[in-house]
């Protein structure tokens, strides 16, 4: 059965979403039949990287709101990472564009590496504080999950693999998907936002029962903590 999931490194919900399906799945009994595969959706693809701007300061003004009105949205997305066993760290996040992650996160699903790039990635950008568009950085965490330094290098300058995210794109387009994450089960159930791992096994299973029947045609069973396009997370 099929699992597709639209994700953006650059979203906390996402790292939040995916820590609570992969709760879902440690109780659901068919998980090693289940095929997943992650898809680029980048948020704020005009974002000019800055690493040295203080992020609060950044969102404050990209948003027309305070500082310590940033503080407090970032706070709700903090609560909702410990509930998923993130210990957030935005203090030290970095304003930086993620087309260049997304590439590497291309490369990682011809490898069957695609899940252990978006956490390092999540990691990077949430925990670790690191620069997601800098080139060595980026070189440096793909060699951590087995990808080679040439492999990586060529990543980063590929327009073939530029073009599987614009794809990814698109399709998103294609279903209605404006927001992330969001999980597609077998072409059948979105479920948009970083829902409870509750929900998540309860659309599995019921997924999984239809699987033999092949029905199609996209249905939203619900909607959660999620960030949209723009970069606005709720």
């Amino acid at each position: 059965m099929k699992i597709n999931i639209w994700s953006d490194v650059r979203c906390p919900f996402c790292f939040v979403g995916k820590k609570k399906f992969e709760k879902a799945l440690e109780k659901f009994p068919y998980a090693e039949k289940l095929e997943i595969t992650w898809h680029s959706f980048q948020l704020d693809p005009q974002l000019v990287t800055q690493p040295d701007v203080n992020p609060y300061e950044y969102f404050a003004k990209a948003k027309g709101i305070t500082i310590e009105r940033a503080k407090a949205m970032h706070e709700g997305a903090a609560m909702a990472g410990k509930e998923a066993g993130i210990d957030f760290n935005f203090d030290d996040s970095k304003v930086a564009n993620s087309y260049k992650a997304h590439l590497l996160i291309q490369l990682s699903k011809t490898k069957n590496l695609a899940n252990e790039m978006e956490e390092a990635l999540f990691e990077a950008q949430f925990l670790d504080g690191k620069n997601i568009d800098d080139e060595e950085t980026l070189i440096q965490l793909a060699k951590s999950i087995g990808i080679t330094e040439d492999e990586a290098k060529n990543a980063l300058q590929s327009d073939e693999l530029g073009y599987l995210v614009k794809q990814d794109m698109q399709l998103a387009a294609q279903l209605g998907i404006n927001a992330v994450p969001f999980f597609v089960l077998n072409d059948k159930y979105g479920i948009s936002g970083a829902q409870q791992p509750e929900l998540f096994l309860e659309a599995l299973e019921k997924t999984w029962e239809e699987f033999s029947s092949g029905d199609k045609g996209l249905q939203l069973i619900n909607s959660g903590d999620s960030c949209d396009i723009d970069g606005n997370c709720d």
